[in-house]
C-alpha cells in the first residue's frame, strides 16, 4: 500500500517525500503543479500524478487506481497576505479541495491523514510560547481555512473514524542537505529566500514590513524551523497514526524567536554579502510574535529538531539558492 502526498512537489511536501523514500516507503505524489515543481519530484525519484483535488472525478479515479494506506496533505495556498485580498480563492482551494479529499478517502476506506496546518490558526497569541491548548482565533483567511479543515477532520473522525494528526508549524526555512531540492516560489514572498535573493543580486533590497511592533527591536518575530525537521515530524506523525490510531494536534517549531532584522543580520554573516534592507509599512494580518512550544510533539511523537540554529538553516538555504539561482527553472 502507498502513502499519498498531496502537494508533494511543493517545498515542504517534496522534503517529506524525500524522507519517506529514504525509509523505502511506497509514495505517490498528487500535485497540480500550480506551485509545485515536476523537477523537484524528479530530483528525489518520486512518482508524480498531476491532478487537482478540486476535481472530484480525478480523485475518484485516483483512489480506484491506487491502493492508498494513508494521506499526508500539503496541497493549499499559503500566503496570508493574498488570502486577505482573495479570501474566496483560498477557501475554494484550501477547504473545498480538502472536503473532496476526505469524501473520497471515506469512500475508499482510507482512515489516516496527516494534515499540514499552521501557526496562523492562533492569530494574535495570548501568550508566548504558544501551546496547542491556547485559543485559536485567526486574523486572516489563510488561518481560518486551516482551522476550518482541522474542524472538518475532527468531525470526520467522529463520524467516519478517519484518524488525523494536524501539525501546526511555524516558519519553514532551509533546504535539503543534499542540495537536490529547496525553496522555489514564484513570486517569492517568504523572508529568508527573499533575503538570499538580495545576497545573490537577484533583488536590490529587502523590505521589512513593520518596524513599530511591540517587540525587542520593533520588527516582527518568528520561529524558524528547518524544512527537513518538519518533514521528519510528518513521518513520525504517520508512524503515530499507524501504531496508536488516535487523532491529535501538535505544534512544530524551535521555540526561539528571531526578528526580521535579526534574520537579515545573520544572513549577512552566513553569505558574506551586503544585503540592503529598508523599512516598509505593516502588512495586514501579520501578528507581532509567533513562537512555538513544541514540548507536546517532542514528548508524544518523539520528535526533536536536528537543525536548531538559524545560521545553519540559512546556510542550507544559501547553498540551494547560490547553486540554483533560477530555482528549478520550470517557471
Amino acid at each position: 500500500m502507498a502513502v499519498l502526498v498531496t502537494g508533494g512537489a511543493g517545498y515542504i511536501g517534496s522534503h517529506t517525500v524525500a524522507e519517506l523514500l529514504d525509509r523505502k516507503e511506497d509514495v505517490v505524489i498528487v500535485d497540480n503543479l500550480e506551485n509545485g515543481h515536476k523537477k523537484a519530484a524528479e530530483a528525489i525519484g518520486a512518482k508524480l500524478v498531476v491532478g487537482d483535488l478540486r476535481n472530484r472525478e480525478f480523485l475518484k479515479d485516483f483512489f480506484k487506481k491506487h491502493d492508498i494506506e494513508a494521506v499526508i496533505h500539503f496541497a493549499a495556498y499559503i500566503e496570508a497576505g493574498e488570502s486577505v485580498a482573495e479570501p474566496l480563492k483560498h477557501y475554494n482551494n484550501n477547504v473545498v479541495s480538502t472536503l473532496n479529499l476526505l469524501s473520497e478517502m471515506k469512500e475508499a476506506g482510507v482512515k489516516k491523514i496527516v494534515f499540514s496546518s499552521t501557526a496562523a490558526t492562533y492569530g494574535n497569541p495570548e501568550s508566548i510560547p504558544i501551546k496547542e491548548s491556547d485559543r485559536t482565533l485567526p486574523i486572516n483567511p489563510y488561518g481560518e481555512t486551516k482551522l476550518s479543515v482541522e474542524k472538518a477532520l475532527k468531525w470526520s473522525d467522529n463520524a467516519y473514524g478517519i484518524k488525523y494528526i494536524a501539525l501546526r508549524y511555524f516558519n519553514a526555512a532551509g533546504a535539503h542537505m543534499s542540495g537536490k531540492i529547496g525553496e522555489d516560489h514564484s513570486p517569492e514572498t517568504h523572508l529568508i529566500p527573499i533575503v538570499l535573493q538580495v545576497a545573490s543580486g537577484k533583488r536590490s533590497e529587502i523590505k521589512l514590513f513593520g518596524s513599530d511592533y511591540e517587540t525587542k527591536d520593533g520588527y516582527c518575530v518568528r520561529d524558524y524551523i528547518h524544512v527537513t525537521d518538519l518533514a521528519q515530524a510528518h513521518v513520525l506523525a504517520l508512524d503515530h497514526l499507524r501504531s496508536n490510531e488516535t487523532s491529535n494536534v501538535f505544534n512544530l517549531g524551535n521555540g526561539r524567536g528571531f526578528s526580521n532584522k535579526e534574520v537579515v543580520e545573520i544572513a549577512r554573516e552566513v553569505t558574506g554579502r551586503t544585503i540592503k534592507a529598508i523599512d516598509a509599512p505593516r502588512r495586514p494580518g501579520d501578528p507581532a510574535v509567533l513562537v512555538a512550544s513544541s514540548e507536546k510533539a517532542m514528548k508524544e511523537l518523539g520528535w526533536k529538531p536536528r537543525y536548531g540554529e538559524l545560521s545553519k538553516i540559512i546556510e542550507t538555504a544559501w547553498n540551494w539558492h547560490k547553486n540554483n539561482p533560477e530555482g528549478f527553472g520550470d517557471r
